[in-house]
Order: C-alpha cells, then sequence, then structure tokens
C-alpha cells in the first residue's frame, strides 16, 4: 500500500463540498494550491489570508478527523524575492545571454544575499503554511525554464540551479520546523538529474510529468512524449532516493484539461492509465502519489454534476 494517498485542490476550493467527499476517499492526505502561473505570488499571499478565515479551520478540522493530512503545494519564489526588489538588488536577479538582468522568474543562483534573504522569508512562509506531515512543497517559479546566466552561473543546469534554491529553501523552512523536509521539484525544465549541486539531507523528490500524453500509461515504451518525461526518472531516484520520492501528476486536473481558464470542462477520467501509471510508480520505489485535482468543486457541480474521481480514489487506496 502507498504511503500516502493524496490530492492536490485549489485553496479556493477548502470548504464543505470538498471536505465531504474526502471524508469517504480512502485517501490520507490533501495538498492546498493556490494557483500558480506569473501571478502565483498574489496567489499565494491570497491563501496566506484564506488560512486565517473560519471556512479554512471548519475544512481542516473534518478532513483532519478523517484521518486526512492537510500540505501546502505552491510556486513560492516569486514571493520569496519579491520582484520589486530588483531596483535596489539587481545582482540578485537572473542575467539573460545578454548579459542583461531581468527580474522576471527566479532569480541568480549565485547571490549569497539572495540566498539569504530566501532562507529569512522561507522561515515566515512555513510559520503561515504549516504542514500536517512536515513536509513542504514550496517550488521555484512555475516556468518551464528561467536559468541565470552569469558568470557564476553559466555552468549551472537548471536543476543545478533549482536545486541550490531549494536548498535554501529547505534551510528556511527548518528554522521553523526542525523535523521539516522540503520538495525539490523535477518539472519542466528541471527533469534532469542535477550535476553540480548536491541536495541537503532534508529533501525529498517531487515528480511532476505535466509534459506527459494523457492517452497512453506514462510507462508507455511507444510514447515518446511520455518516454522523455520518464528518460531521467532512474537517475532523479537514485539521486534523491525512494524513501520519500513523491509523485504530483495530474489524472485528474480539469484545470489542465480545461486549459486553466474556467468554466471548467466535463471532465472523464482515464482509470486504465492512471491505474497502470500508479502500479509502475509504486513499484519504481515511490511511497506517496498524488494529483492535481483542481476545478472539480463546487462550481463544476453546478455544471455537470459531481466529478467523476471516485474510480481515482479506489485506484490509490486499492495499489
Amino acid at each position: 500500500m502507498l504511503k500516502r494517498r493524496g490530492i492536490v485542490i485549489h485553496d479556493t476550493d477548502c470548504g464543505p463540498y470538498w471536505a465531504q467527499r474526502l471524508e469517504s476517499s480512502g485517501l490520507n492526505t490533501v495538498g492546498v494550491h493556490p494557483a500558480g502561473g506569473i501571478d502565483a505570488h498574489l496567489s499565494l499571499a491570497s491563501c496566506m489570508e484564506f488560512v486565517k478565515t473560519e471556512r479554512f479551520r471548519a475544512f481542516k478540522e473534518r478532513v483532519n478527523r478523517a484521518g486526512i493530512a492537510v500540505e501546502f503545494e505552491m510556486h513560492a519564489l516569486s514571493w520569496l524575492l519579491p520582484r520589486d526588489l530588483f531596483r535596489d538588488k539587481p545582482d540578485w536577479f537572473r542575467m539573460e545571454e545578454n548579459g542583461e538582468r531581468d527580474p522576471r522568474f527566479n532569480c541568480c543562483a549565485s547571490s549569497r544575499d539572495a540566498l539569504a534573504f530566501i532562507r529569512d522569508r522561507t522561515k515566515t512562509l512555513a510559520e503561515a503554511f504549516p504542514s500536517d506531515t512536515h513536509r513542504y512543497h514550496f517550488w521555484i517559479d512555475d516556468v518551464a525554464e528561467a536559468k541565470c546566466r552569469c558568470p557564476l552561473c553559466r555552468d549551472l543546469s537548471a536543476s543545478d540551479q533549482a536545486l541550490i534554491l531549494t536548498n535554501a529553501i529547505a534551510e528556511g523552512v527548518r528554522r521553523t520546523d526542525p523535523e521539516g523536509l522540503t520538495a525539490y521539484l523535477a518539472y519542466c525544465g528541471t527533469l534532469k538529474k542535477p550535476e553540480r549541486a548536491e541536495p541537503l539531507p532534508f529533501l525529498f523528490l517531487e515528480f511532476a510529468p505535466i509534459g506527459r500524453a494523457f492517452e497512453y500509461s506514462l510507462f508507455d515504451p511507444d510514447c515518446e512524449k511520455n518516454a522523455e518525461q520518464t528518460a531521467h526518472l532512474p537517475a532523479l531516484l537514485d539521486f534523491f532516493g525512494r524513501e520519500n520520492a513523491k509523485v504530483l501528476d495530474y489524472w485528474v486536473d480539469n484545470s489542465l484539461f480545461s486549459g486553466w481558464t474556467l468554466p471548467p470542462k466535463k471532465f472523464e477520467f482515464n482509470a486504465g492509465v492512471c491505474r497502470a501509471d500508479v502500479k509502475e510508480y509504486a513499484e519504481r520505489g515511490f511511497s506517496s502519489v498524488t494529483s492535481f485535482g483542481c476545478y472539480l468543486g463546487e462550481n463544476y457541480r453546478e455544471l455537470w454534476g459531481d466529478a467523476p474521481v471516485g474510480e481515482y480514489f479506489r485506484i490509490l487506496s486499492e495499489i
């Protein structure tokens, strides 16, 4: 049996409807996700206020009573290192090939001052979003690849730079939660194993194959698109270890299938693909499996009725 079986929903969906569905789901983890994209820092700030409300407290108490732990998963770097610092601290931010600094997306992974600032801000972030499992998912920016090309960073891959930033985030988490573990997100441009940076011992792998084809199993040898997503998976598992390794897939992510645009489209669940994927993930040593489950809340029910996610719950409970 998987150690952790979960689903990730938008913070705006944390209310009575999802609480009721989760109570009988057989899952034991729910991730709360402020929306990503270029405005992820604004969504994060809004979520910081939302978790103080009675609506969220009631949701959390209800799912906790059902044996379900609450975690938070978010693209946090633009909040951890606000872009308006660029005016006074341009050397904290990425350098493009043309030698110009650019405040958009991520930062300079070789700036000691920027890393120190990120550590300090992460302490505040972990205080705002305490994890029931001591597992924290504070990711770099939501972009395919945006690495620094300054003289100190030029020879570092996107994965190396992401790991350096994640190490700083992990150190900040530990200032708040001495037991805290922090996710390295293997996603888009960071699917390759880092080569020049080493992970701190309290990091774990979070594998998120967003570029996959959903009509085939992720491990179908005849699907070239999926083979590209899994090509570096064995090396990633060897590098970060299997003990706490986590999958963040997209089988029930109706936000993706709706093009991240409301109103949500009608969702159809491919149980065969999900079952084959989950079985293979478990055999490869992943102890935690979850999927985004966004755009399946009350606004979906009003249009299409209850979302067909019961089979997803059963698959995770059976494998």
